[in-house]
C-alpha cells in the first residue's frame, strides 16, 4: 500500500508538472514573437530631439528597430498621443520595508520576511512610474532580503524593475548604519556590518560579497534620519574605505558612498569611491576633486525636502527632523558646485516610491535642464551602473524598456509624473488612457 500510495502521489505531482510545461508553452505561444509601439514622438535621449509617428519593433525582450517604416504583420500598440522614453532608472532605492515608517526602530519591529514582503508591494510601485531598473543602496537586513528579491525578479517569480544591490551599510560602532539605537542595557548583539578597524572592512566587505552583493556601501559620515549621528562627521576612516575599495574592486564590484559632511566626502574620493551618495555638504575642492578623479555623484535632492516638510509625522525623531532642516540649507549651494564642476550626475530618490518621479523637479530646480534630468535617469544611470549595453536608450539590441508620458517633459518636467504606459523588456506593464490597440 505505501508503494502504491508514492506511485499515485507521483503521478500527481507529474501531471501537474505537465499541466504546468504544457500552460507555460501556450502562454508562450499566445505571446506574439514581434510586436511594435507606435510613438506619436519618441524623445530621443542623447540629443532632445523629439521625431514624430516613429515605430518600435520589439522581438522578445529586446529593441529589433526603430524607424517610420510600418511593420507588417505585428500587434501595435498605438500610442500616437503621447511621448515615448527610455524606461526610468533610480540609482538610490531602498526595496525593504513599510517607506512610510520613519522610527528609528522601524527596522527592529518587522520580521526579515515581512519586510521582503512590503518590497514585493514596493517594487509594483516603482514600476507604475516607469522605472524598469534600480539600483539598492543597501539595508540592515541581516538576511539579505533585496538579494532575493533581486534573483526572484531575475527569475521571474516576483514582477519588478531589474535590480542591482549593495549588501549592508558598512558602517563604524553608532555610525549612521549602526541599527542598535537601544538603551545600553537593551544593546543588540554587534551585527557583521560594524567594522571599526581596518582588517573588520575586509571581513565585512568579504561578508557582503559572500552572499551576493553587486555593490559595496560605504557610510562615509554620519547621516540624517536616525538619533545617534552626525551628518558633518567623518565616520568611516579613510584608511578603512581605501581597504574597502581594494576588496571590493579585486572582486569586480563597485563602491558607494553616503558622504554627507565636507571632509567625509573628500576622504571617499581619495579613497577611490565609484559615487558619492547625497554629498550635501560638499564644498569646491571636494567637488574639483570629484571631477579629476570621475566620481560620480547620486544627489538626491527631494529626499530632504520632503524630509523637512513631513517633519516627524512618519515617526522621524524629533532629532533626525533637526539635521533635516539644517541639512536642507546646506543642499543649493552644494549642488550648484556640483553643476559648476560639469560632475557626472545619475538620478536618485532615496524616499518612498510614491515620490520617485519628485526627483526630476528637485533637479531642474537647482539648476539642471529638464534634458539633463531625464539623462540622469537613463543614460547616465545605464552608465552609473555598467548597464549601457542593455539600458538607458530606446535602441536596436537594448531592452525593450519603454514608457509614454502625458504633455512635453522637456517643456515641464513634472510631466514625467504622468506615466500612462510602461513596457519592461517586450512585456506590458501599464496601459493606461491609451487608444485602443491597432
Amino acid at each position: 500500500m505505501v508503494v502504491f500510495g508514492l506511485v499515485m502521489m507521483w503521478s500527481v505531482v507529474a501531471s501537474a508538472a505537465e499541466s504546468g510545461r504544457a500552460a507555460a508553452a501556450s502562454a508562450d505561444t499566445a505571446k506574439p514573437a514581434r510586436m511594435a509601439i507606435k510613438a506619436g514622438k519618441l524623445l530621443d535621449v542623447r540629443t532632445g530631439n523629439l521625431a514624430s509617428n516613429i515605430f518600435i519593433v520589439i522581438e522578445a525582450e529586446r529593441v529589433a528597430t526603430v524607424g517610420s517604416a510600418v511593420p507588417t504583420g505585428v500587434r501595435v500598440i498605438d500610442l500616437s498621443d503621447y511621448i515615448v522614453l527610455p524606461g526610468l532608472v533610480d540609482c538610490h532605492a531602498h526595496v525593504l520595508g513599510n517607506p512610510k515608517d520613519e522610527s528609528p526602530t522601524s527596522g527592529l519591529r518587522m520580521s526579515s520576511p515581512q519586510s521582503a514582503l512590503w518590497g514585493v508591494r514596493n517594487l509594483q510601485i516603482w514600476l507604475s512610474h516607469g522605472f524598469t531598473s534600480l539600483r539598492d543602496a543597501g539595508e540592515d537586513d541581516l538576511a539579505y532580503g533585496q538579494l532575493a528579491l533581486r534573483d526572484s525578479v531575475q527569475r521571474g517569480l516576483v514582477t519588478g524593475p531589474r535590480i542591482v544591490s549593495a549588501g549592508h551599510f558598512i558602517s563604524v560602532t553608532g555610525g549612521h548604519g549602526d541599527a542598535d539605537v537601544l538603551a545600553p542595557d537593551q544593546a543588540l548583539p554587534r551585527r557583521p556590518n560594524l567594522a571599526d578597524t581596518v582588517d573588520e572592512v575586509s571581513r565585512a566587505v568579504r561578508g557582503d560579497i559572500k552572499y551576493g552583493a553587486d555593490w559595496i556601501k560605504l557610510m562615509a559620515t554620519g547621516g540624517v534620519l536616525d538619533p545617534i549621528s552626525d551628518y558633518r562627521v567623518q565616520e568611516l576612516s579613510e584608511e578603512q574605505m581605501v581597504r574597502a575599495v581594494e576588496v571590493a574592486h579585486r572582486a569586480g564590484k563597485r563602491v558607494m558612498a553616503h558622504a554627507e559632511g565636507t571632509a567625509g566626502i573628500k576622504a571617499a574620493v581619495r579613497a577611490g569611491v565609484d559615487s558619492i551618495e547625497h554629498g550635501t555638504v560638499l564644498d569646491e575642492e571636494g567637488a574639483a576633486l570629484m571631477a579629476e578623479r570621475g566620481t560620480w555623484l547620486v544627489p538626491t535632492l527631494f529626499t530632504f525636502q520632503h524630509g523637512a516638510e513631513i517633519g516627524t509625522s512618519q515617526g522621524a525623531d524629533e532629532a533626525s527632523a533637526v539635521k533635516e532642516r539644517e541639512i536642507l540649507k546646506l543642499q543649493q549651494p552644494a549642488f550648484a558646485l556640483a553643476l559648476k564642476h560639469h560632475l557626472k550626475i545619475a538620478y536618485g530618490v532615496d524616499a518612498d516610491p510614491e515620490f520617485v518621479s519628485k526627483e526630476f523637479g528637485a533637479l531642474v530646480r537647482g539648476g539642471m535642464t529638464p534634458l539633463e534630468a531625464i539623462q540622469a535617469a537613463t543614460l547616465r544611470a545605464a552608465e552609473l551602473l555598467d548597464k549601457t549595453n542593455d539600458l538607458g536608450e530606446i535602441a536596436s539590441g537594448k531592452f525593450a524598456d519603454l514608457i509614454a508620458v502625458k504633455g512635453d517633459p522637456l517643456s515641464d518636467i513634472t510631466a514625467m509624473e504622468q506615466v500612462v504606459f510602461v513596457m519592461k523588456g517586450g512585456a506590458v506593464i501599464k496601459h493606461a488612457a491609451v487608444p485602443d490597440d491597432k
